[in-house]
């Protein structure tokens, strides 16, 4: 059975509390119409379920989420998939900045664009490296203190080489691959073009394939495009910056 909420005029705490009695009940399917803005939806959820947003949902969607499957019909404002330890996030428009700020497991798939900052902070232990993949653009200072995962932008429609500013400022772990040619004058304190080859093709090949299946984009041009590879020129890029005794 799906179950169906109705966000009109409702606050986002008893949104998210309805979302959570479902989801207590054993709910495996949840609707959610008439999305504005509100927050923290599906914050800290834990289980096999999947959420559905029709509309706009407010900043911090999915935030320490370990587990469901959140697909929004709509952009996404500010930190979805923040601190995310687990699951899915498909966003069929853009999102706005912080996206997967401080991730550690799971995925976020954007369809277009999103804004500044995009994959500050990710992490990854053991088993666990989480994955943002962007099928448009992404503002400045991507991947910005990066201690691990992958940050991959498709740049759909886009020619040139990508010119936003501070790529992977004070990056440290993780990698970030970019399609096409990246202006190396853009690369920010810490970060380095790595060798990008076969092997780290097929590292990215099933994130492009999923990327295609949530958005039913023609895989074979994504697959077979040459992708600048970025990564920490150092495990402590600011060293120099302190003084020690």
């Amino acid at each position: 059975m799906v179950v169906h909420i109705d966000a009109a005029d409702l606050h986002y705490t008893p949104l998210n509390k309805q979302i959570r009695a479902a989801v207590r009940d054993g709910e495996t399917e949840i609707v959610i119409d008439h999305v504005l803005g509100q927050r923290f939806i599906a914050d800290g959820l834990v289980g096999e379920v999947t959420i559905t947003v029709n509309g706009v949902p407010g900043g911090d969607l999915g935030m320490l989420m370990r587990g469901p499957t959140l697909v929004v019909h709509g952009n996404a404002d500010h930190a979805p998939g923040n601190t995310m330890d687990g699951g899915t996030i498909v966003v069929h428009g853009s999102a706005g900045d912080a996206v997967a700020h401080s991730m550690r497991g799971g995925k976020v798939f954007v369809r277009d664009d999103i804004g500044y900052r995009g994959g500050i902070h990710m992490k990854e232990y053991e088993e666990k490296r989480p994955c943002l993949v962007v099928g448009g653009n992404a503002r400045s200072y991507l991947g910005e203190y990066m201690a691990g995962g992958i940050v991959l932008v498709l740049r759909m429609g886009e020619t040139g080489p990508f010119v936003e500013r501070g790529i992977a400022s004070g990056i440290h772990g993780g990698e970030v691959y970019i399609r096409g040619e990246v202006d190396e004058n853009c690369l920010a304190i810490g970060a380095k073009v790595l060798p990008f080859d076969e092997e780290h093709r097929a590292r990215i090949r099933p994130l492009i394939e999923e990327f295609c299946r949530h958005f039913g984009v023609d895989a074979a041009p994504l697959l077979g495009a040459d992708y600048t590879r970025i990564g920490p020129a150092s495990a402590r890029p600011f060293a120099g910056k302190y003084t020690w005794e």
